[in-house]
């Protein structure tokens, strides 16, 4: 019979050490006040022994959870997660979260929350009662709701908020919406395009402003038109269907489309092979987003690369080191990048 492996525990090591179980807590939590050569002594029992401490054992410090907790929009996950369409935002999200944590020895947790219900306070203050997070990372549109953000600062509970720059407590993220939506428009006006429409997301979203900023303010410099070429969608395929169909009718003359995520390209690009046009021949498609899925398509999407995994790792490394007074005004930005596939190419040369 195989032999079962004992689990090594903190007490473990304080009866090895010959310390108390607080001498222990405060090592493993880097705490002050405990003399070199018992934090020597306690270090080399948890080599000996090979004790990995748990979040049990670093709690009793009493000052840390060691837990960050991530909060996504409930809706719009579950939607997803049903329709089985991916949710590479998650999992970006996951990625850059869960690795950073672990780095510093804290876990990531994430929590779905209807940001549009009238409940909202009463089911974040529930999983902060729950978990007692050392801190929370918002998303979309979580980072900008009012009742959200000002229940963490009322607990003194450091946060940070991705895709919102609005002065206030916590810490601001973006992934540079705007200068992404310039990127995209810049490099179809390089290609020869000077027809170029934009498919928005909600205006729920701060986001969806910025990029439309971005887009007119590239459009402007050039010397081009923007009015009539602006249609808004809300992120999902149905919506750019729509708003394609429209551009299109009001815009025969059109060679480009920049849209604000991948359901929503990939929806304007049926509605050209619905209509006859050649993708990249007779109409050019930039997305934002990036996902897995665009890399499948026919033609593979230009792409805007959202660095997801990069602000989120960003933002769980400013919760650990900030105090919950410590929030100030600056903005962190982490700029997007432009992936070039098969979707773009020079307009037809009638049309230039």
């Amino acid at each position: 019979m195989a032999r079962v492996r004992k689990t090594v525990t903190i007490r473990d090591v304080a009866e090895d050490a010959g310390v108390s179980l607080q001498t222990v807590s405060r090592v493993v939590n880097g705490g002050p006040n405990v003399r070199p050569q018992l934090r020597d002594k306690v270090r080399a029992s948890i080599d000996r022994l090979g004790y990995v401490p748990s979040l049990a054992a670093q709690r009793m410090s009493g000052s840390r959870s060691y837990i960050i907790l991530a909060i996504n929009d409930r809706e719009r996950t579950l939607a997803d997660w049903r329709a089985r369409l991916g949710t590479d935002w998650v999992d970006q999200m996951l990625l850059g979260g869960i690795l950073t944590c672990t780095q510093h020895g804290y876990r990531m947790m994430v929590e779905l929350v209807d940001t549009h219900s009238d409940h909202v306070e009463r089911e974040l203050g529930a999983a902060l009662s729950a978990l007692q997070p050392d801190g929370v990372i918002l998303t979309p549109p979580h980072s900008e709701n009012g009742l959200i953000t000002a229940l963490l600062a009322s607990r003194s509970i450091p946060f940070a908020r991705i895709g919102s720059d609005a002065p206030g407590p916590g810490i601001a993220l973006t992934m540079g919406d705007a200068g992404a939506a310039h990127l995209a428009a810049t490099h179809l006006m390089a290609l020869g395009h000077r027809r170029i429409g934009m498919i928005a997301g909600p205006s729920q979203y701060s986001l969806s402003g910025w990029r439309i900023e971005g887009w007119k303010r590239a459009l402007v410099e050039a010397g081009l038109p923007h009015e009539g070429l602006l249609e808004v969608g809300d992120f999902g395929y149905e919506s750019g269907t729509r708003a394609a169909r429209a551009l299109l009718d009001r815009n025969p003359d059109l060679t480009a489309i920049i849209a604000s995520s991948d359901q929503m390209t990939l929806a304007a690009l049926e509605v050209a092979r619905e209509r006859g046009l050649g993708v990249p021949h007779d109409l050019s498609l930039i997305s934002f987003d990036n996902t897995p899925i665009v890399r499948f398509s026919q033609p593979p999407l230009t792409a805007i690369d959202q660095p997801i995994a990069e602000t989120v790792s960003r933002a769980v490394e400013q919760l650990i080191a900030r105090r919950p007074d410590g929030d100030g005004d600056t903005v962190i930005e982490v700029a997007a990048a432009l992936v070039e596939r098969a979707s773009t190419a020079p307009p037809p040369a009638d049309r230039k």
